[in-house]
Formats: structure tokens, sequence, C-alpha cells
């Protein structure tokens, strides 16, 4: 069935039907992203369609998709925070630190956490959980999961895990911006959390080491995508939408750069020599950014013309340049 939807997607009469721009899609329990991008492709009939970071099956809410030209801002998209709920189960470890892996090891929960897992407030003043709290707050580098799209030796470590290897995993820098425990339980022990991360962060390895910090095991029981960038889950549609509903909530490419980005405005001169790739004089290039920041380039008509920078003498450099799709909205 792949091969065929492959074949199809590849024939000639698939033709462009959508705008450019960016879907924020609520990304149902079940399917991975690549199934998400795969549907919407058929559906829009589209084949340039992406996401802006990737959300494992278990895990449901905001998927940004990127159509069209606006594949071309999937580097900014996918490199901005992300916030989540997430519920962490404690006393068992799994292989894929979610709910859908294997067990494979049991850890008593220490009693003193058990009560205070009684509510959340005591459980928020308990010094072995704030500490815990504390210094995942504080993490500057985090070892990733072996079940995890991550190369290792040449080969994506899940792939190797699935093989029943032990990928050794290198830790990578990360960011965390907020930690936050909202809710908790006895019976089965669990915790809550909101977080707001930097890329590369995986909230099943918060789930592993924040359970370590508390003296047992833990797996991810509940992921949820509330934002992503400057997109959250109140813009988010469903999957299960018409092409045309679908299309309808497209948030048109100058649009969602001039949201993901700063804004520079080019003048018709700049703008024309933005579109031929060419360096910008000073005086026709406009932003209130600092030099070197990536910004969305609009012309006269609110056009995406470029993701552009200025250098530190006022002359603009396209990074990356857009085509006639690119139209405001």
């Amino acid at each position: 069935m792949a091969g065929r939807f492959r074949e199809r997607l590849m024939n000639d009469d698939v033709v462009t039907r959508a705008p450019s721009g960016i879907l924020v899609i609520d990304k149902p329990r079940g399917p991975t992203s690549h199934d998400v991008v795969a549907r919407l492709r058929r559906v829009l009939r589209v084949r340039a369609v992406g996401h802006a970071g990737t959300l494992d099956p278990m895990a449901t809410g905001v998927l940004v998709v990127a159509v069209g030209e606006g594949t071309k801002l999937v580097p900014w998209l996918s490199s901005a925070a992300k916030a989540y709920e997430a519920a962490i189960g404690l006393g068992v470890e799994t292989d894929t630190l979610d709910a859908e892996g294997r067990e494979v090891r049991r850890a008593p929960v220490p009693p003193a956490i058990v009560d205070a897992l009684g509510d959340v407030t005591t459980a928020a003043s308990d010094p072995t959980v704030r500490a815990a709290l504390s210094c995942e707050l504080a993490r500057t580098s985090q070892v990733p999961p072996a079940y995890s799209a991550i190369r290792t030796d040449g080969v994506r470590a899940f792939v190797r895990a699935r093989r029943g290897e032990s990928p050794e995993m290198a830790a990578r820098p990360v960011v965390v911006a907020s930690l936050c425990l909202v809710a908790c339980q006895r019976e089965p022990p669990e915790i809550r959390i909101l977080a707001e991360v930097g890329k590369g962060y995986y909230v099943r390895s918060l789930a592993r080491d924040l359970a370590a910090a508390l003296g047992t095991a833990g797996h991810l029981t509940y992921l949820r995508r509330t934002r992503s960038g400057c997109f959250t889950l109140d813009e988010a549609t469903s999957l299960d939408r018409s092409a045309d509903d679908l299309v309808a909530r497209i948030v048109p490419l100058a649009r969602a750069a001039a949201r993901a980005l700063a804004v520079a405005r080019l003048t018709e001169a700049g703008a024309r020599d933005a579109r031929f790739g060419r360096v910008l004089a000073a005086d026709d290039v406009r932003t209130a950014s600092p030099p070197d920041a990536p910004c969305a380039w609009l012309d006269a008509d609110e056009a995406l013309v470029a993701v552009g920078r200025v250098d530190e003498d006022g002359r603009g450099h396209v990074i990356r340049g857009f085509g006639s799709d690119a139209q405001p909205g």
C-alpha cells in the first residue's frame, strides 16, 4: 500500500491545490508525524509538505506543518521553543521511556515520595521533589532515549535498539525555560508537569531522569504539546477535516513568517535585488533587529521575499529566497 501511495503521489496528474503557508494540526494519539505529513500530501495534493518538530506516536497536540513554499521556513520554525503537558508514571521504566514500550525495570517508589504525592502542594514542598525539579530546570545537557531518530555510527538509534543492541547515546545540549509540577497521585504513583523547553529536548528523557532523582524508575504516560514557537493549540485543527476546511485554515506564508520571525521592510529596489539573491544596500532594508538575526523580508505589498539578515554595516544578505507563491494574506 505504501508503494502504491508513493507512486500516486509522484504521478504527473498530482497538482498543487493548497496555498503555501503553515497548518497547525492537533495530532491525535497513534500516527507518527510522518504519517500526518503523508496524509496531508494526499489530501491537499501538494508534494512539498513537512513538519517543524517530531511528535512521538503516543504524543498529541501541536504539530506545525509547512505546506509548499512554507517548507523553506522549517529550519526556523523547528528551532523555536515548545511547551508540553506531561505525566510521568513512577516505579516502572520501559525500553522506549513511554507507555508504548516494553517494561524493562521496576523500582519501588520511596515511601516518603508516595506520601508526598497525596496532593500537589505537599509534593511541591517536599525537599526531594523540589531538588529533583530544580535539577531538571537547571539542566544544560541531556542523554536522548535509545529509541530516537538520532544516528549512532551512521544508523538511527531506534533501528539499533530494535535489533537488541544498546546504542551509546551522547549527551546533547538542551535548554529548559520552565518546569512546573501541576498535579500528582499516589495510586498508581504519578506526577504531572508543565514544561517549556528548547529544540532537541526529549520529555521521555525527563521522565527517566526525574524519576531517578526521586529514587525510582519512571516512564512517560501522557504527553501533549500545547505550543510550538508562536503556534498554539487554540489555532490547531483536526487532521480529519475535509480538504477545503484544511486549506481554509492554512496560515498564509507571509503572515506566518512575520509571526515566527522579526520583520524587515524592503524598498522596491531592495525587493528586486533580494529576488535575485543580491546584497542589499543599507537604504533598501529596514529592521530593528540586531545584526545577523534572521528576519522575514516583506515587500511593499506584504509578500514574503526572503528570510535574510542585516550585517553590522546595514547591508542585507539573503538566507533563503521565496517564490511567487509566497503571497500576503
